[in-house]
């Protein structure tokens, strides 16, 4: 008798294990196909909307998304290279207008108030940079622009590894965007790989936010900034 309850508690014990190793490779199986449908909409999305300076078609505006800001107050090089491709949009008279959209929860960390600094630096004139200080991640940064800013048009820049996601996400909340990506920053490789890694999931959390069309974490009324400065132009 007590052989038999060993067996039958070993017996047990195996099946249970065997459906743990089933439900672990059914969750890893979904866990792939997720990511690789959600990848394949970012992709399928953005195709044929991002260009090199040069080639991108006018927009109204430049939406630059943020990044970190070292202290005290100085863009870090990622963020350095994207503005530096929205000056060179201006310059070259691509955009009439630059939304710089960044992070700014706490007042003493200021992500658009560094990047209209760095431009204003670099002869970009004041009146033609407009603050969006509630740009938390990719989707509310195109979400305000399209529901705050009344942006239409846009050329999107970042990092050539998030200009894809970035240009799905704004098309999606009803922007014509395109897309321009800076290489430059490659140079700093063990960052540009974890940006490169990182995609994969925040793809997940893009195709997510932009089925659902969730509202971004601060609405308010409409800002006439983006208007006014385009009309400068």
């Amino acid at each position: 008798m007590l052989v038999r309850k060993v067996s039958l508690g070993r017996l047990g014990r195996s099946r249970w294990f065997r459906r743990l190793v089933v439900a672990g490779g059914l969750g890893t199986v979904l866990t792939v196909a997720t990511v690789a449908a959600a990848n394949l909409w970012v992709d399928r999305a953005a195709a044929g909307h991002v260009y090199s300076i040069a080639d991108v078609p006018d927009a109204p505006v430049a939406l630059v998304l943020g990044a970190q800001v070292d202290p005290p107050g100085e863009p870090s090089a990622f963020l350095a290279a994207r503005l530096d491709i929205a000056r060179q949009l201006y310059e070259a008279g691509k955009v009439k207008a630059i939304l710089v959209s960044g992070d700014h929860a706490e007042w003493k960390y200021d992500e658009p108030g560094a990047m209209l600094v760095w431009l204003v630096a670099r002869g970009v004139p004041a009146d033609r940079i407009v603050m969006d200080h509630a740009g938390f991640d990719t989707y509310d940064s195109c979400s305000r622009a399209s529901k705050i800013f009344g942006v239409r048009q846009a050329i999107v820049v970042s990092q050539s590894f998030h200009v894809p996601r970035a240009v799905a996400l704004c098309r999606a909340m009803g922007i014509d965007a395109t897309g321009v990506g800076d290489d430059t920053a490659r140079v700093f490789k063990p960052m540009w790989a974890r940006g490169e890694v990182r995609e994969w999931a925040a793809a997940v959390k893009a195709g997510w936010d932009a089925a659902t069309g969730r509202d971004p974490i601060f609405l308010g009324p409409h800002e006439t900034g983006v208007e006014a400065a385009i009309a400068k132009g």
